[in-house]
């Protein structure tokens, strides 16, 4: 079988970028040439250094008539690839291809402009669904300034439950935790945390804390007493290693609760508390602020050590 991956997405959605990008990483330096096939020319091309770097022999179907089975057998005969690469055609209705029998797909991934996003999804939503339907990984780029990101995601997962979607700035990858993605539920009567929640809770917090106000959440905790902080506050959190062992760092929020001094510094905890926004001498500023309402004694967790590696 040949392996074939497909890259799709309207004219300019990044489909080249995300190709040249591609060529040129050291883990595509592999045995054999690749045959790419670009169905549409955009504003960017493809550099000739790259292309005899990577091996790699561009072939341009113009049109959808030239892209089928026949053609495509002689591309194949002519340049003896040991995979292809398609950048295909967004116009091209995707349920339409045809490919040679012994081709197998291998990977599918669409490139998303951001902001032309809720044009083409609102004028041409049968196109873009057969591009997301099959689709392994879906890529929104551009996204600065957009603000309808989660929307995005929630009309791109009707289609596609299974895909990844990443979304990319121009610093990188955006690193969102949206609503739908969160492992509890904001509108239960007590958010319960369990050890995979309190990291989450507690990332989110720290950017979305409009969330959680007046939200009561629960969850195991160690209990930290600062040197010098205020009488009636302690802070219950987690350890966490964020890269390696060498790593570690305690998470967690102040807490108001008027029997501090019955607390033990490193004891485990848990703690049912209200969540505000307040000022605080050590946050330089406002903040989350956990508002006891009941502190119990309990066993250390099984993992005590909360891991983002």
């Amino acid at each position: 079988m040949k392996p074939v991956y497909i890259i799709n997405g309207f004219l300019e959605s990044g489909k080249t970028e995300f190709i040249t990008y591609t060529l040129d990483q050291p883990y595509f330096q592999i045995k054999g040439r690749t045959l790419l096939i670009v169905c549409e020319e955009g504003e960017n091309e493809y550099e000739e250094r790259l292309l005899k770097k990577s091996r790699t022999d561009l072939v341009l179907l113009g049109e959808e008539e030239e892209f089928k089975s026949s053609n495509l057998l002689e591309l194949e005969k002519k340049y003896k690839p040991e995979r292809i690469i398609i950048e295909y055609n967004g116009m091209w209705n995707f349920k339409n291809m045809k490919l040679p029998f012994h081709w197998s797909i291998e990977q599918q991934i669409t490139t998303i402009d951001a902001s032309t996003f809720p044009m083409y999804f609102t004028n041409m939503k049968s196109l873009l669904a057969e591009m997301l339907r099959k689709s392994e990984m879906i890529i929104f780029n551009r996204c600065d300034g957009v603000k309808d990101l989660s929307v995005y995601k929630r009309n791109v997962k009707a289609i596609n439950q299974k895909a990844d979607i990443i979304f990319e700035d121009s610093e990188g990858e955006v690193n969102e935790i949206f609503e739908d993605d969160l492992p509890y539920n904001l509108d239960a009567p007590v958010i319960e945390l369990d050890h995979e929640g309190y990291g989450i809770w507690y990332l989110d917090s720290l950017d979305h804390l409009e969330r959680y106000i007046g939200k009561t959440v629960q969850f195991t905790a160690m209990v930290l007493k600062p040197e010098g902080f205020p009488a009636g506050y302690f802070v219950p959190g987690r350890m966490a290693m964020t890269c390696c062992a060498e790593d570690m760092a305690f998470l967690g929020f102040a807490c108001e609760y008027g029997q501090c001094d019955s607390l033990e510094d490193r004891q485990w905890v848990k703690v049912t508390a209200r969540i505000a926004k307040e000022y605080f001498e050590d946050y330089n500023g406002e903040g989350p602020i956990l508002k006891a309402l009941r502190v119990e004694k309990t066993k250390a967790p099984k993992e005590p050590v909360i891991s983002f590696v």
